[in-house]
């Protein structure tokens, strides 16, 4: 959330009645939704590459004893 205290309220409402200019108001939903499910796909994908990077560092860890 560093990003939203960088730009501030008044920024937040520029960009939000900018967003609702240009896509109107019928499709904004869609786009927060679609928005939404790339972060939660982005999100599932770090933490499955984190993971796996762990379940590699600990595999090389036992070859090396």
């Amino acid at each position: 959330m560093g990003i939203l205290r960088d730009i501030g309220a008044p920024g937040l409402i520029i960009i939000i009645l900018g967003a609702l200019l240009i896509f109107g108001p019928k499709r904004l939903p869609e786009l927060g939704q679609s928005i939404g499910k790339m972060f939660a796909e982005f999100k599932t994908a770090v933490n499955k590459g984190s993971e796996e990077a762990d379940q590699e560092s600990k595999e090389a860890k036992e070859e090396k004893e």
